[in-house]
């Protein structure tokens, strides 16, 4: 029994990372879904939001003129969520150049600010996007492009981490990971989740945006359930600096997951293999099976070390977890280390971990609907 556990725990793991997409790859073998992409300029509405960014609202504002876009098609509009520092008054003085400001009074989070924005939106397709991130000057006309096949309900940019010192990240290696899974996805029927710094969706999509749930998760939710797909765009490319610290990132990873629980188990219908096919499988594996992880490396972890004491085979897999834990809380403690062998499996133990107390949290009935913005 205990053996059974352990594998039936360790395949679990492995499954959620490499099973799944392996089995999507395969499932593109005999159902291949295509983008009818054409060079269509629809009406666009850009949405930012921001929350006390001063010293980085001049350059988004720059990075968002510079796209390479007809201006009579363009509404570019600034939501402000309750700024008290100078953003809105920076915001404003770009007035004469096309740039529009929503200054909302209170404080209300990201998702409330982009449903306040919907109400002024005047485009036929409305692109979110944050202060963070950068777009290159024809990323919105490669992702506006998709919208001319009408099974696209949204569409989601590729993310790219540029690390302040060049070098790979755990993060960056996560990032990569996370842009080959939705290739995936996008290319056998749709998204489960959107980059949440750089996305668009047709203006019915967001017809009933909810602010009190992901808007990145929730659009792609409101996209299958109208019957239309999610899509990645590979030419449509958002960048984005690595974090400031990695270790002042955990808590923004646990109110990331705990906010994605409340939105899977709020839409427990998509579970419905007869009605939704095969999203709802990916929305199982991507989603649930992903965040049960922590818990299958508690099981392995511990029905390993039950059975190491019968079984020199046991004992190697249990040392190897130790192993592969003790580097983690190497990398974790602050080392200065930039190996590789140190930054996956700190970024992977981290990740987890956070997983873990998210779930604590929700159980507890902790619900976050608050947007901080991370420091980069």
């Amino acid at each position: 029994m205990i053996e059974a556990l352990f594998w039936a725990s360790a395949l679990l793991v492995v499954f959620a990372y490499f099973g799944y997409p392996i089995s999507l790859s395969v499932v593109r073998l005999v159902r291949k879904k295509s983008i009818a992409k054409s060079p269509t300029l629809l009406d666009v509405t850009v949405i930012v939001t921001a929350f006390n960014e001063e010293t980085r609202i001049g350059k988004k504002l720059e990075n968002t003129l510079e796209l390479d876009y007809p201006s009579e098609k363009l509404q570019i509009l600034v939501a402000s969520d309750g700024s008290t520092d100078r953003s809105n008054e920076i915001v404003a003085a770009y007035y004469g150049r096309g740039i529009e400001l929503l200054a909302l009074e209170e404080r209300r989070g990201k998702e409330n600010a982009q449903k306040e924005a919907i109400k002024k939106a005047r485009g036929q397709i409305l692109l979110f996007t944050d202060v963070a991130t950068f777009m290159g000057p024809d990323a919105l006309k490669q992702i506006v492009f998709n919208f001319s096949d009408p099974s696209v309900g949204c569409v989601s940019s590729e993310d790219r981490l540029i690390g302040k010192d060049g070098k790979p990240t755990g993060e960056g290696f996560y990032v990569r990971y996370e842009m080959w899974l939705r290739r995936l996805e996008s290319r056998v029927g749709s998204l489960v989740g959107l980059s949440g710094s750089f996305f668009a969706a047709r203006r019915e999509i967001c017809r009933d945006f909810s602010a009190e749930l992901q808007s990145d998760f929730g659009t792609v939710l409101q996209s299958v359930r109208m019957g239309l797909r999610g899509v990645l765009d590979r030419e449509a490319i958002g960048y984005y600096e690595d974090i400031a610290d990695e270790r002042r990132e955990f808590d923004r990873k646990i109110r990331t997951v705990l906010r994605g629980l409340t939105v899977f188990f709020r839409n427990v219908e998509f579970l419905n293999l007869f009605q939704y096919g095969l999203f709802s499988y990916q929305f199982l594996c991507h989603k649930l099976l992903r965040w049960l992880v922590p818990f299958f490396m508690g099981v392995a972890f511990l029905s390993s070390l039950i059975l190491s004491f019968g079984s020199l085979f046991f004992m190697a897999l249990f040392l190897a977890q130790v192993g592969f834990y003790g580097l983690a809380l190497w990398g974790w403690s602050g080392s200065e280390a930039s190996s590789v062998l140190l930054k996956i499996p700190t970024y992977f133990v981290r990740v987890n971990a956070s997983i873990l107390v998210a779930w604590w949290r929700y159980l507890q009935g902790q619900r976050i609907m608050m947007w901080t913005p991370s420091e980069r």
